[in-house]
């Protein structure tokens, strides 16, 4: 059993930062494959990046060398680092968890603005 809670959303200029933080309830956190989605107005879900229990990460063309993943397992989280942001980087961001029993747990998700 997961639930996934996201924070750390807001608004920023261009070029800013924001870190997203997903905390995962449960013990079986080290054993997902945990990820990050985003979904703008008008736009189909699309995956930011996601990174596997042994670390292995895959990210999006649209967002390498400015986003970045990781994972703390002695607290159950998952972090996207985002740096250089843009305007087109604005999105609700969805945490999301896959295990081969659960399939996919998603959080309720963040809005993250960038606008001068």
């Amino acid at each position: 059993q997961v639930q996934l809670v996201e924070s750390g959303g807001g608004l920023v200029q261009p070029g800013g930062s924001l870190r997203l933080s997903c905390a995962a309830s449960g013990s079986i956190f080290n054993m997902l494959r945990m990820g990050w989605y985003r979904q703008a107005p008008g736009k189909q879900r699309e995956l930011v990046a996601n990174i596997t229990p042994g670390g292995s990460i895959n990210y999006a063309d649209s967002v390498k060398g400015r986003l970045t993943i990781s994972r703390d397992g002695a607290k159950n989280t998952v972090y996207l680092q985002m740096n250089s942001l843009k305007p087109e980087d604005t999105a609700v961001y969805y945490c999301n968890a896959q295990s081969v029993v659960l399939g996919n747990v998603w959080g309720q998700g963040t809005q993250v603005t960038v606008s001068s």
